[in-house]
């Protein structure tokens, strides 16, 4: 097979990848607005408050600050000084990728960063890998701990999350284990899981042997008791934004005054509607809306107009936030990549 027609067949499987998470944002989408009086929930929306909506962005931006602080943090052994700004920059337009592409904002992120901090592309994948593996870990711990915050059986009401945590729990608890065995017995480990993933095609063995490679190294670059300590802080705090922010989503909407509204309900609908924004569709949308929908309605009892309207509208400001904020340091960056080249070639004009 000749290299073009491999390049060819990447590219359709991309396609049909971005076509499947079309089908199901609609499929998603046509559960959460089934049914729903859209005069209605536009008048919900209309008397929504706009201070409170300017709480939640900036709560939704310090969320996305303190991810760069953390990857800074996970960084740290590859390069010492990078600039937190360019980190915060490029997370913003990893966010504006993924609202059109799934998945394809964490390339965009390695990119942009790469380019301005002159630091290999899949040495920064590695990174970004690593903190996947670390939000998953924290995101699970959120939802497990929902089920001590809820005031009633959490399991009873959504039958499938219980099945999901032991899942998610195997999954996490398998993934430590491997790095910790690659970690510690690299070569050994990798001659085996080559060995074993090679019987089943070479293709996948190399596959693997690529994510291999990226945990291993995103890992390894996260050394150090100080560095792992501020790593758990700042996945705390990133967290309890997340948690902060969706009771300002109540607050919007003047919903919690509600007998059964608490800041625990803000940690308990962040925790299960995050379940939606894992779920390949370009930026969430739909399934956030409807899982979050169903959150609201199924454990607190509020209409389902009122429902969509919270999930309408934090969405939409995040999926704004993302995509403007994206566009201006994707200009930004590009600008100052320029620069930054134009003044490289000067200072090799210069010494020669």
């Amino acid at each position: 097979m000749t290299s073009a027609n491999s390049k060819q067949k990447i590219t359709q499987r991309e396609f049909l990848g971005f076509v499947v998470s079309i089908l199901l944002s609609i499929l998603f989408l046509y559960f959460a607005f089934a049914g729903v009086d859209i005069s209605r929930l536009l008048e919900i929306i209309s008397g929504a408050s706009l201070w409170w909506i300017f709480v939640f962005a900036l709560l939704t931006l310090a969320g996305h600050y303190f991810r760069a602080l953390r990857w800074k943090v996970i960084l740290s052994s590859i390069k010492k000084d990078v600039e937190v700004s360019h980190l915060f920059g490029s997370l913003l337009i990893g966010y504006g990728v993924n609202n059109v592409v799934p998945r394809l904002g964490e390339i965009s992120r390695a990119v942009s960063v790469g380019q301005l901090e002159n630091i290999s592309r899949s040495s920064i994948f590695g990174t970004i890998v690593v903190e996947r593996v670390i939000d998953i870990i924290f995101f699970g711990l959120a939802v497990i701990l929902s089920a001590f915050l809820y005031s009633g059986n959490l399991y009873a009401q959504f039958p499938w999350l219980r099945l999901t945590i032991y899942f998610g729990s195997v999954i996490i608890a398998a993934v430590i284990i491997i790095l910790v065995l690659s970690i510690k017995y690299k070569e050994k480990f990798y001659s085996i899981i080559l060995s074993l993933t090679g019987k089943i095609s070479k293709a996948f063995a190399e596959k693997v042997a690529s994510i291999f490679e990226k945990l291993t190294f995103g890992f390894a670059s996260l050394s150090g008791w100080r560095n792992y300590s501020i790593t758990i802080f700042y996945s705390i705090l990133i967290m309890l934004v997340y948690g902060l922010n969706s009771y300002v989503g109540f607050i919007i909407f003047d919903m919690h005054n509600s007998a059964n509204i608490n800041l625990a309900s803000g940690w308990v609908v962040m925790s299960i509607s995050s379940i939606g924004v894992m779920i390949p569709t370009p930026g969430g949308i739909g399934s956030y809306h409807t899982i979050t929908k169903s959150v609201l309605i199924s454990l607190y009892a509020f209409r389902p107009d009122m429902s969509i309207a919270y999930a309408t509208l934090t969405h939409a400001i995040s999926y704004l936030i993302h995509s403007i904020f994206a566009l201006v340091y994707f200009f930004y960056f590009r600008k100052k990549y320029a620069a930054l080249k134009q003044t490289s070639l000067f200072d090799l004009e210069e010494k020669n």
